[in-house]
């Protein structure tokens, strides 16, 4: 059974911008900050407070042998220097605390999965404390168990997203889309994006020629007569199209390189990231497709083969050579908005055609 791992963040934002940025931490789905209550005074959220205040849900006490309070879980902060202090968090945490938060400073892997090994089996919570998004990501991941939760300060929205899309809780919404034109473009530069991951059935990257209209394109898990599988593949489209990065920016394929990160999606929406080991650049005769959905119209040019593939909404995969008009497959879209580096400029005219 996998562990339920918690983003906590610590917002490092002003008083009159919290109002702001706790709606958007709800909507990245954060479910805890490290914050005093009394700084939310009437503000209305479903975000559970860690702090040594008794107004706290997770009551972090700042000495031993402090009462527990009633209908709360209380835990203690411990900064870990040397081997004594993980064997004193594990005897304070064997005298009923619901959870711990440990900070490493210099020695960061080795001290927690020390503390790990050692407290897994009990039932106190380890959260620890993360500086950067690179840390939260190796925090889950230590001996493959990983933390409870990462306690994370940020002011940036951005980051957040990165981290819990790294996590496989963030998602996007998923929709079927009406196929209105197929059409030969000859030949032109694609791209296959080979990860450093397997990559299972239903999964695949979203492509498009449009920033705000994109394609799932499916692995190349499924072999046939003539082919052998190749689950870490996606045959992503042409070099100008566009891809979804894990950081919410979007990223040209001809930019795909190796040791670039890439968002694979079910067709849930479902979100994780992966490694890309290598992109293979190769021109081949391609397709143009066009499809659209609730006024939108977006389209990918894609090579002309069988093992590209789309998805449809009940989960069978389409090959881009067997594609109709009036079939539907998934695709994110949503209202188009301008973008400088990749990144949305949300007050920006743009036209896309």
């Amino acid at each position: 059974m996998s562990k339920t791992r918690e983003l906590i963040i610590t917002p490092k934002v002003s008083q009159a911008q919290l109002t702001k940025f706790l709606p958007q931490l709800e909507d990245e789905g954060v479910k805890m900050i490290y914050l005093d209550p009394k700084k939310l005074g009437k503000k209305k959220t479903k975000l559970q407070t860690i702090f040594p205040s008794n107004a706290a849900k997770y009551v972090v006490l700042e000495k031993e042998g402090v009462g527990k309070p009633k209908g709360k879980k209380v835990g203690r902060r411990f900064q870990i220097l040397s081997n004594s202090d993980i064997e004193n968090v594990l005897s304070i945490a064997k005298k009923g605390l619901d959870f711990v938060i440990v900070e490493v400073k210099d020695w960061k892997i080795i001290p927690l999965e020390n503390i790990i090994a050692k407290l897994h089996k009990i039932h106190t919570k380890i959260f620890a404390v993360a500086r950067t998004p690179e840390e939260v990501r190796k925090m889950f991941s230590i001996l493959e168990v990983g933390v409870d939760g990462v306690i994370f300060s940020t002011s940036s929205i951005t980051e957040v997203r990165e981290v819990m899309v790294y996590l496989g809780t963030s998602s996007f919404e998923m929709e079927a889309a009406k196929i209105i034109e197929i059409k030969e473009v000859g030949d032109g530069e694609r791209v296959c994006v080979d990860t450093a991951s397997i990559l299972h059935k239903g999964e695949g990257m979203l492509i498009g020629s449009r920033s705000n209209f994109l394609f799932l394109v499916h692995n190349e898990s499924v072999g046939s007569s003539f082919t052998s599988p190749r689950p870490f593949r996606v045959n992503a489209g042409a070099v100008h199209c566009y891809t979804l990065a894990p950081d919410g920016t979007t990223n040209y394929l001809s930019e795909i390189e190796t040791g670039s990160e890439v968002l694979i999606l079910n067709s849930k929406g479902k979100a994780r990231r992966v490694i890309v080991g290598r992109s293979k650049i190769e021109r081949r005769p391609m397709l143009m497709i066009k499809a659209s959905v609730k006024g939108e119209i977006g389209g990918i040019i894609a090579q002309d083969a069988e093992t590209i593939r789309f998805v449809k909404p009940n989960g069978q995969l389409v090959s881009v050579t067997h594609l109709k008009k009036g079939d539907t497959v998934m695709v994110h879209a949503k209202q188009a908005t301008g973008r400088h580096f990749g990144m949305e400029v949300s007050d920006e005219y743009i036209l896309e055609k």
